[in-house]
């Protein structure tokens, strides 16, 4: 590896390992515990490409400082998950930035994730399906083999309701090309948003999936990178259980 390449990395690992910090101090542990995980492989490469022996006994220390606190922080969530008391909270202010589907839902996405259930009242109108339609293409992207996802929501009434049916049989077709299936429920009765993981987590996200203003214009800045888009006030509830749905 190149020398030329380490200030990079060592900028990169600094600010991965400055948001894990900003997370822990928040008792946002699963997040920052990610963060904490990615910023230590980064220090590694660093150590690996210097040659001052200084330097590399400064990284050592460094990385066995961030890796102590990651496994603090890793025995303390194992525990909760343990007692089925895990628990944590992560409060979305109006007009906030950077809380796309790939940023909320990482932490919390494993290999090991197959089945995924979720339960909004609201993927009835255009943006929402949109929504629902990009949570699923997120879902495709990480890094796991998710095999079925399971959606129960409200139908729409009126002249909207062949569009929600037609838009949603899209989605389905589409996901079927890719060996994911999706299963389709109606209920005139749902209140509750909620997304579940049949690795055990269960993210409860006040708004649903439908936490994103609705961008100026269709060339301003967030229309396209939902890292960019503004977010409306809500709250984001993280639990785990070692019990989910069976389908």
């Amino acid at each position: 590896m190149s020398l030329n390449h380490i200030p990079g990395m060592e900028t990169s690992a600094i600010s991965v390992l400055k948001r894990a910090v900003e997370l822990d101090q928040n008792s946002r542990f699963q997040e920052s515990l990610v963060c904490y995980q990615e910023g230590i492989q980064l220090l590694m490469d660093v150590l690996k490409a210097v040659k001052d022996d200084s330097k590399k006994g400064h990284y050592r220390e460094k990385i066995k400082g961030y890796m102590d606190r990651a496994e603090q922080i890793k025995e303390h969530l194992n525990k909760a998950k343990e007692e089925g008391k895990y628990h944590e909270q992560i409060k979305i202010a109006d007009s906030d930035t950077g809380f796309s589907y790939e940023v909320l839902f990482k932490p919390y996405i494993t290999e090991g994730l197959t089945e995924v259930w979720v339960e909004d009242p609201y993927i009835r109108h255009v943006h929402q399906l949109y929504n629902f339609l990009r949570f699923c293409e997120m879902l495709l992207r990480a890094p796991c083999k998710v095999k079925k996802i399971h959606l129960l929501t409200s139908q729409d009434e009126g002249d909207s309701s062949a569009q929600q049916v037609s838009a949603l049989s899209e989605i389905k077709e589409s996901l079927q090309s890719r060996s994911v299936g999706l299963d389709i429920q109606y209920s005139s009765t749902i209140h509750d948003r909620e997304i579940r993981f049949d690795n055990g987590w269960i993210i409860k996200i006040g708004r649903g999936l439908d936490y994103f203003k609705k961008p100026k214009g269709r060339f301003s800045i967030g229309y396209c990178d939902y890292d960019l888009r503004e977010c409306h006030e809500t709250t984001v509830d993280v639990f785990h259980t070692k019990h989910t749905k069976t389908a």
